[in-house]
């Protein structure tokens, strides 16, 4: 048969309806797999299934610079691989025009396991989380509908959005959902600990044994489960000032949550200094003995650092100390700060 033009065009056209109806240019799943020393995911898969298309828009999304009133400012920008996706050596995130947020940024691992979300659980739905930076004055400070206008006048994204969710104009949706395909693959559970627990051929130091049945006595009733937070607002003495920041009661309005933040993961702790919403800690020896010697005492203090004859103290001596530090050092995940695919730059 003779190859002309005509013929070519003919073909393209029998390609291009084929691969509609075989489904060549879906989007691709990613399977999400779920540690099985973990609980259940709280976000639903199934409303938002993950792809690799969805995933990497979601990836080139979050280390956007577009997204920053001034494009200064990307999510990644606070949130940084290296320091298990908090912002190293800032006691309080840093914005737009070198801003100080009030408050010290939480890692965004393990989000698909999350209730609430920030130091004061004002958010309650993982796809929300991006509006709160991009919104706040004091981080990206732009908003929504001028991010989309962005997204729409650039080629290349609308192209990407088409890939992933086969649209031709990018909503809010979208927008939201791509970060949030990002974020649910961010599954940090392949520590020392984590092969120790699931019997995978490892097992901890004498000394971190000590420690992990030390944290179980002194720690767990608030670092739960093996996400090692239980998802409370607790008011644990770093401070008893509150006109800067009152924490959970700016949420609820309730004066009696005032004070109280957040229970964070302590994955990744070793990475993830300065601690405490305050970032006013630097190590994790200041951090056992701010428990040990220098909680503050308030109204809304929880009971549970206030030892039995009612002084607000967790005893801890210095190798106790020592054997819990070595312990939550097994909880270091150096495969997933490492790791390629949550990196701007593969």
């Amino acid at each position: 048969m003779k190859i002309n033009k005509t013929t070519i065009a003919f073909v393209a056209i029998i390609a291009a309806i084929s691969v509609g109806f075989t489904g060549i240019n879906k989007p691709k799943p990613i399977e999400i797999k779920i540690p099985s020393n973990f609980p259940d995911p709280v976000y639903d898969l199934k409303i938002n299934p993950v792809t690799e298309e969805g995933f990497e828009l979601g990836r080139k999304l979050f280390y956007e610079t577009m997204l920053s009133r001034d494009s200064s400012v990307s999510c990644g920008s606070c949130h940084q691989q290296q320091a298990a996706f908090i912002q190293a050596g800032h006691n309080f995130s840093h914005g737009v025009g070198n801003k100080h947020g009030r408050r010290n940024s939480l890692p965004v691992f393990n989000a698909l396991f999350n209730r609430t979300f920030f130091w004061d659980g004002g958010v309650h739905n993982l796809d929300m989380v991006p509006i709160n930076p991009i919104e706040n004055k004091l981080e990206m400070d732009e908003h929504i509908d001028e991010i989309l206008l962005r997204l729409n006048n650039a080629a290349l994204y609308r192209q990407l959005f088409k890939n992933a969710f086969s649209v031709d104009t990018i909503s809010t949706k979208e927008f939201l959902q791509a970060l949030s395909q990002f974020l649910a693959a961010m599954i940090s559970a392949d520590s020392r600990y984590d092969k120790y627990i699931r019997h995978e051929g490892v097992q901890l130091t004498p000394e971190e044994l000590a420690g992990l049945q030390l944290f179980k006595m002194k720690c767990s009733s608030c670092h739960a489960t093996d996400l090692f937070t239980d998802g409370s607002y607790r008011n644990n003495g770093i401070t008893n000032d509150f006109r800067f920041d009152k924490g959970r009661a700016e949420i609820t309005l309730n004066q009696n949550d005032k004070g109280k933040f957040k229970v964070p993961s302590l994955r990744n702790v070793e990475y993830t200094a300065p601690y405490m919403h305050t970032g006013s800690l630097e190590t994790l020896e200041q951090v056992l003995e701010h428990y040990n010697s220098g909680i503050k005492e308030s109204e809304t203090l929880d009971s549970i650092f206030r030892n039995k004859d009612g002084v607000p103290r967790i005893a801890l001596t210095p190798d106790e100390q020592k054997n819990i530090i070595l312990f939550l050092k097994s909880l270091s995940d150096t495969a997933f700060i490492n790791d390629k695919r949550f990196s701007e730059y593969k």
